[in-house]
């Protein structure tokens, strides 16, 4: 503040410093200006007398200003060796990202893609040629066993039958009659031939005693002797016919094998009359349908394909290097890519013994044991199979871990802002993340995802995200 009228001096005070203006101003009185008349407004002097004040030094010692201008360059000098570490730090010192090694649930799994099959196929075919009438059936639609499926022309097969059961009732006739009249009629003929034959032999012994006794000729006795061998040989035939009329005879069972034979055709008969119905040997799905009425059906061709219904497999492939970790009973999640909101489970029942030499690759089937009602045969599905599963594995991201493939794997830690190279040995192995056996210790700061080429010991920065 300058008051009007004032001496040249007091406006010289400001020009001082602090030490050498405190002793001046302690020695003036500046008076408010509402004290003092406008116009004769001036510096009162606390002396009594009043002899002019010394002039004011205008310029401090030079040693002072000396000091002065040192610390200030000191300042200075901090500042900017403050400024030049923080630029080098953060220009020149390479940033990386660190994740921490914990214990954590580790779990391996496969992922493949496959199709959804059946246990096996049935080929729809006729057994015999003929022309197809109806077709009551199509693709896509579920049959229970025994639906017809195909029918075909049945007028031949049907009077074969005919045939057949006429041959039947003849052989069947003529056994009855065997039993009934022929056996009886041979029965009767034995007792008459038995009488005769009694008869006869009564009458040859008594030619025989007279030519014993000279009463009868030679010629006579010879008559007699052939009269009783035709008697005899009526017996003997006699009862061959019973024998061969009963149960076990020639003739009775010449009989038997006539009505088998004709009872055999009367079946085949009636089979191809039932092959002319083809019916559905078992529940299932048509697939495939390569029939229409009209057309001739070859003993053979395939006309439709049925899938049985039941259980439901997933058949996938994998590359072959991963065959060491699988083995059956393995669990799966499949998702089929037409529905992948609504996973469902699988079971590993089948590994292929043998490797596709072109590819490379083994088929595996999964067991679904409760199958959703949308999956149908051949869809595409893609299938995650739990290999391993740890409660407590060392694990960090794989991308912090080197030279993996080549058998001595290793991982940069970050120790107090430094970086050093460290062998580690993996265990499981995933594509996001992998166990560490040995090498490293919990809470070990790792360096990942790092393109840079660090060298050992080497200063880093965490970044952070902010630039």
């Amino acid at each position: 503040m300058q008051v009007k009228g004032a001496p040249e001096y007091l406006t010289s005070l400001q020009l001082l410093d602090q030490s050498q203006a405190l002793p001046i101003m302690q020695k003036i009185r500046i008076q408010k200006p509402e004290q003092m008349p406008a116009a004769t407004a001036k510096l009162v002097p606390l002396r009594p007398d009043s002899a002019p004040l010394p002039p004011i030094q205008r310029n401090p010692p030079q040693v002072k200003k000396s000091k002065y201008r040192n610390f200030l360059w000191l300042i200075l000098g901090l500042v900017l060796a403050a400024i030049s570490y923080w630029s080098y730090t953060y220009y020149f010192t390479p940033e990386v990202t660190v994740v921490t090694a914990t214990r954590q649930a580790l779990v391996q799994t496969l992922v493949a893609s496959g199709r959804v099959a059946t246990p096996f196929r049935i080929n729809i075919a006729s057994q015999i040629t003929g022309t197809v009438l109806e077709v009551p059936v199509f693709e896509g639609q579920s049959v229970k066993a025994g639906d017809l499926l195909i029918k075909l022309n049945n007028s031949e097969a049907e009077q074969s039958v005919l045939q057949a059961k006429a041959s039947v009732d003849q052989a069947e006739a003529r056994l009855m009659q065997m039993q009934d009249v022929s056996a009886k009629m041979a029965a009767e003929t034995t007792k008459q031939a038995e009488a005769q034959l009694k008869e006869v032999k009564a009458s040859f012994d008594r030619m025989a005693k007279l030519a014993r006794q000279g009463f009868a000729t030679n010629a006579q006795y010879q008559a007699a002797q052939m009269a009783l061998d035709v008697a005899q040989s009526q017996v003997d035939a006699a009862k061959m016919q019973v024998a061969t009329n009963q149960q076990g005879g020639r003739d009775f069972a010449l009989a038997e094998t006539q009505l088998e034979q004709s009872r055999a055709s009367l079946k085949a008969a009636q089979a191809r009359l039932a092959y002319t119905n083809i019916l559905s040997p078992r529940d299932g799905v048509l697939i495939k349908r390569n029939v229409e009425r009209g057309q001739v059906a070859q003993p053979g061709t395939v006309l439709m394909v049925l899938a049985p219904a039941g259980e439901m497999q997933l058949v996938v492939e994998i590359d072959e290097t991963n065959l060491s970790s699988l083995h059956l009973g393995q669990t799966a999640t499949a998702v089929a890519d037409a529905y992948p909101g609504k996973p469902f489970e699988a079971k590993l029942i089948y590994i292929n013994p043998a490797v596709d030499p072109e590819r490379g690759t083994v088929e595996i089937k999964l067991l679904v044991p409760s199958p959703p009602d949308f999956l149908t045969q051949d869809m595409s599905v893609s299938t995650e199979i739990l290999v391993q599963h740890l409660d407590d594995a060392l694990a960090i991201e794989s991308s912090g871990v080197n030279d993996l493939s080549t058998g001595r794997p290793w991982v940069w830690v970050m120790k107090d802002s430094r970086v050093y190279k460290q062998v580690v040995t993996p265990g499981l192995v995933g594509d996001a993340a992998l166990q560490i056996t040995s090498g490293i210790n919990e809470n070990d700061q790792i360096v990942t995802g790092q393109k840079l080429a660090l060298k050992e010991g080497q200063r880093v920065r965490v970044l952070t995200g902010e630039h």
